[in-house]
């Protein structure tokens, strides 16, 4: 069921950010006189699910859920349609458009989730706020491993600042977290007991994260107390119980969450070759300290959900009218998008590319209920994504197809249709091979775990 329900959620994003985009094509196309002969949701090599004609188009669904398209005639794209290239240039076709008409056509899309992502963003702040913990209201302190641990930091520090100044507003752990791995922090300074250190985080500090396979991250420290039991797992047959804190596994003491899921994740090859492992996990229950011996799963699960965060410490919560959510949408949107940009080093080196996931990673990102915050803001960083990928200047991509148009403006001629198809060929080869490559990045860590 939780599967479904990702998945439903996913499919649901994707439909809207496909169709949304290539109307961003399709709308400028038509009000320039040109001709568009299909738009699809999914591809459908062979077969449609379902097709209709209206006046010179062809509405239809595909079967194939990686991606959308609009074939516009006189254009050399995904269709290579080489037999209607060689033809005299009619006047509603792509081909006979002046340049600057051509080059607003092809940024329509990239335009439109821009947009899109910037509208979705006002509504969520408009509907639902913000609501965050503060790193300062975190009051047990920031959880660490062995790479921070390196660095000098510790289990329980509380970080009061970075760079030599102090947390911006608004500041979380996820903010640090996500800084961090990006380079824009270099010191962290952290409140232990009655004194302040600041220690040096590495130089790369994002690219040896990756590379180490290490957590590495800035995570807030909170009990672990059981939330929910889930029917028919190990911790339900044992006899654990909502409510209970977990304090232990076998003889280490686990007074955190971030402490048990040390515990229990170590041997974890083994665990996954012998199908789990035993385990004693001790819980307070009224006062009172329990042993209850359990097997996990393969992946060292015991089938249990804690309680949030927002349980333990004051949460911030913001509400804003729909003109203060005006300025946070579009705040929200450039963030995004520069996040996004900078990621890109991490993202393309040796280490990043073995992280990098296809359609399997970005369902697992939506939540196992269907929540709509959650989802419309999932849907607004996919945009931005799509956004910023299309606009690469590839061959095949919106940004490929803008930088031959930009050449023949600046040039004041055209690359040759030869020179155009072979391009576009490279750039299809590129997309599907990194397509299978993430893809088959999903399927080898579900099969072997990563």
């Amino acid at each position: 069921m939780e599967i479904l329900i990702k998945a439903s959620q996913f499919i649901l994003s994707l439909s809207i950010l496909i169709v949304l985009h290539e109307l961003g094509h399709f709308i400028p196309a038509k009000l320039f006189g040109t001709r568009v002969e299909s738009f699809y949701l999914f591809f459908n090599p062979k077969f449609s699910l379902f097709k209709k004609k209206i006046g010179e188009t062809e509405y239809g669904i595909g079967w194939l859920p990686l991606g959308g398209y609009v074939k516009i005639s006189g254009m050399i794209d995904e269709s290579m349609d080489k037999e209607q290239m060689k033809k005299p240039a009619e006047p509603w076709e792509f081909r006979s458009k002046p340049a600057w008409q051509r080059l607003i056509i092809m940024l329509g899309g990239v335009t439109v989730n821009i947009i899109l992502a910037f509208l979705i963003y006002i509504f969520v702040t408009f509907t639902w706020g913000r609501s965050y913990i503060k790193i300062t209201d975190a009051t047990y302190g920031m959880h660490t491993d062995s790479l921070l641990t390196s660095i000098g930091f510790q289990n329980g520090d509380i970080p009061v600042g970075i760079n030599g100044e102090g947390l911006p507003e608004r500041y979380t752990y996820g903010n640090l977290t996500k800084d961090a791995l990006l380079g824009r922090v270099s010191s962290v300074t952290v409140k232990r007991d009655d004194e302040e250190l600041e220690f040096k985080l590495p130089d790369e500090y994002g690219h040896l994260i990756i590379s180490t396979g290490k957590q590495g991250l800035f995570l807030n420290r909170t009990p672990f107390i059981i939330d929910s039991v889930i029917v028919g797992n190990a911790a339900e047959k044992a006899g654990v119980k909502v409510g209970d804190k977990v304090v232990g596994v076998n003889d280490v003491s686990t007074p955190f969450y971030g402490d048990f899921f040390r515990e229990i994740m170590k041997d974890k090859k083994k665990t996954e070759e012998d199908n789990g492992k035993d385990i004693i996990l001790k819980v307070e229950r009224s006062g009172e300290l329990i042993s209850l011996k359990m097997r996990t799963n393969e992946k060292s699960q015991i089938g249990v959900v804690s309680k949030s965060a927002t349980e333990f410490f004051e949460v911030t919560k913001e509400e804003y009218s729909f003109l203060e959510s005006i300025p946070e949408g579009f705040s929200e949107t450039t963030t995004q998008l520069n996040d996004y940009v900078a990621q890109m080093p991490l993202l393309f080196s040796k280490a990043g590319l073995s992280q990098l996931g296809g359609f399997g990673s970005m369902g697992g990102m939506f939540s196992a209920k269907w929540h709509w915050q959650s989802f419309w803001s999932l849907t607004a960083m996919l945009s931005v994504i799509l956004a910023f990928m299309n606009v690469l200047p590839i061959p095949a991509l919106d940004g490929g197809h803008a930088m031959f148009l930009t050449y023949e403006i600046v040039f004041r001629r055209k690359p040759s249709d030869k020179f155009m198809e072979y391009a576009q060929m490279v750039g299809m080869g590129l997309l599907f091979t990194l397509l299978i490559y993430a893809n088959g990045n999903d399927i080898y860590k579900l099969i072997f775990g990563g």
